[in-house]
């Protein structure tokens, strides 16, 4: 079992910045791929970002392109999304994802485990 943990979410205005952490648990968080997904009221949640197992594939929605980045530290078994810019139509619940399978994808039935989801909030 991988548990996964978000953190970071909040209150935010229009332009400025948050730091979304994800803890996992487990010895092989080094071997997953992991994702951050979203979802926004009324909507299906939607592809964010994601990273290979070893931090050297990364994807990103168009959407987010150029003003999120995703990282992860795999001695602390961590995985981050910093976003930048963060505009109204950002405001979604932003759940982690893991693919155990090291597959990096932007599909969500690849990803094995989830997270509760943490909120995030961006005034206009």
């Amino acid at each position: 079992q991988v548990q996964l943990v978000e953190s970071g979410g909040g209150l935010v205005q229009a332009g400025g910045s948050l730091r979304l952490s994800c803890a996992a648990s487990g010895r092989t968080f080094s071997s997953y791929a992991m994702g951050w997904f979203r979802q926004a009221p009324g909507k299906e949640r939607e592809f964010v970002a994601a990273i290979s197992w070893s931090g050297t594939r990364i994807y990103y929605a168009d959407s987010v392109k150029g003003r999120f980045t995703i990282s992860r530290e795999n001695a602390k078994n961590t995985v981050y999304l910093q976003m930048n810019s963060l505009k109204p139509e950002d405001t979604a619940v932003y759940y982690c994802a893991a693919d155990t399978g090291g597959y990096v994808s932007n599909q969500q039935y690849e990803y094995d485990y989830w997270g509760q989801g943490t909120q995030v909030t961006v005034s206009s």
